[in-house]
Parts: C-alpha cells; sequence; structure tokens
C-alpha cells in the first residue's frame, strides 16, 4: 500500500479529483493549506498600496492507494494538475504500513479498497 500526497493549485481541484477517481483511487481527503516553494510568495496591490503575501493558498490531497495502482494515481494528478507555470506543487509517495477501517475492523487493502 502507497500513501500519495499532493499540493496542488485550488484551481486545479475539481480535474485533479475526477482523474484519481477515474484512476482508481477509492477515496482520498482534501486540506486546504496554505505554504511556498519555489516561488516565495508574490506581490500584489491592494487600494493603491503594495503588498506581500508570503504563504499562497493550496490543496492537500492524501490518498491510499493499493501499491499496483499507485503510479497510475501519481501520473494521473501529474498530468492534469500541471499547468507549465511556477507553483504547481509536488506529489509524495511513501509506504503506507498498516490501514484499519474503524467502522468495521478490516485492515490493510480492505480497509482501503472502496
Amino acid at each position: 500500500m502507497k500513501m500519495i500526497v499532493a499540493v496542488i493549485k485550488p484551481s486545479r481541484l475539481d480535474a485533479v479529483l475526477d482523474a484519481v477517481t477515474e484512476a482508481g483511487a477509492s477515496g482520498l481527503t482534501v486540506t486546504e493549506v496554505r505554504g511556498y516553494g519555489r516561488q516565495r510568495g508574490k506581490t500584489e496591490v491592494y487600494r493603491g498600496a503594495e503588498y506581500e503575501v508570503k504563504l499562497l493558498p493550496k490543496v492537500k490531497l492524501e490518498c491510499a492507494v493499493p501499491s499496483d495502482i499507485a503510479e497510475r494515481v501519481v501520473d494521473a494528478i501529474s498530468k492534469t494538475a500541471n499547468t507549465g507555470k511556477i507553483g504547481d506543487g509536488k506529489i509524495f509517495v511513501m509506504d503506507l504500513e498498516q490501514a484499519l477501517r474503524i467502522r468495521t475492523g478490516e485492515r490493510d487493502a480492505a480497509a482501503i479498497a472502496g
């Protein structure tokens, strides 16, 4: 099993959700977050005054999937979230040691299956 964590632009969320579902993921968690990478924020103008926004709004997706579809899910996120501009985001893939569905007590692959 793998845990896939992706940080993407909020504007790409709906398209990425569709692509991840089509790739075979049965569920995921979405969190609104703020952060920066290479772009280091941006300067904006409000009522004629310039100010710097250091932490930009992003969306974090977390998805536990069987190992055999992990690469397909990563490719779906990568292709769909890509705008070709700075700030498109990052994807992290980690080994998932154990999973437990609280309601039924199912473990591991059965716990993350739809």
